[in-house]
C-alpha cells in the first residue's frame, strides 16, 4: 500500500473503511453489482 508509507496505520484503515462504506452504499441505493475500477493501481 502506498499510503502506509506516508500515513499512520489507523488513518489508512479508517480511510479505506470509509471508501468501502461509500462504495457499498452506492451499490445498495442503485441496486448495482460491484465492478472493479479500471486503472486501480497504486
Amino acid at each position: 500500500m502506498c499510503m502506509l508509507a506516508r500515513k499512520p496505520k489507523m488513518l489508512v484503515a479508517i480511510a479505506l473503511a470509509n471508501k468501502m462504506a461509500r462504495a457499498v452504499w452506492a451499490m445498495l441505493t442503485r441496486e448495482e453489482d460491484y465492478q472493479v475500477p479500471k486503472g486501480a493501481v497504486c
